[in-house]
């Protein structure tokens, strides 16, 4: 049985805001990658609701979540673009769209919990990895940053619904892959990775 996330990390920090930080989006080969941060003003309250890894969740428990977190806590999202992914790599897109989450937070925090090896050098606090699995903060962070790249791809594909982005996310499926080789690439894509790069 999976563990479900809870709050032992935050209690440990002993600070009172602290922000969970996760990103969605690093596997695409288009679109941006987009971070969240999330903070529980209260961490004693039962929650009515599954908060856990959003990779877990099926995208109607995730909608549920992300309406509740949204609601109930303190929460902001940032984001890089395919341009400044492919201008500093994946891994430093990933940690400068996570301090842009932290920064936009109306309350700034005195911790951060980041999924992952690596913490953004700019940001106090502690890396866990899987700790989308562990801190709800995290979790409920991975919600965020899921659904608003999803909609955000989403939103795209209305655009070009050529490549089917609604529902590929801009991940490498069969289908994606073939609309590439019809269509060729545009703006949005990330041109570092592969098969992209072999095609330029």
């Amino acid at each position: 049985m999976k563990s479900i996330p809870n709050f032992n990390f935050e209690k440990e920090a002993g600070f009172q805001f602290i922000a969970g930080c996760d990103e969605a989006g690093r596997g695409p080969l288009c679109g941006p990658v987009v971070a969240a941060a999330v903070i529980f003003p209260d961490r004693n309250i039962e929650l009515p609701i599954l908060i856990t890894d959003s990779k877990q969740m099926n995208h109607k428990t995730r909608k549920i979540a992300y309406d509740w977190i949204t609601e109930n806590t303190i929460w902001a999202v940032g984001q890089c673009s395919a341009e400044e992914i492919d201008d500093i790599n994946i891994l430093w897109a990933s940690m400068l769209a996570m301090k842009r989450a932290v920064e936009s937070l109306s309350q700034k925090p005195e911790f951060c919990l980041v999924d992952g090896n690596r913490m953004p050098k700019e940001l106090i606090g502690k890396s866990l990895v899987k700790g989308d699995a562990k801190s709800v903060s995290i979790a409920a962070a991975s919600i965020i940053a899921k659904e608003t790249r999803d909609k955000i791809m989403c939103d795209l594909a209305l655009q070009f619904p050529e490549y089917c982005w609604d529902k590929n996310a801009g991940y490498p499926t069969k289908m994606h892959l073939q609309a590439i080789e019809k269509y060729g690439i545009n703006q949005h894509y990330r041109k570092t990775f592969r098969p992209i790069k072999d095609l330029l």
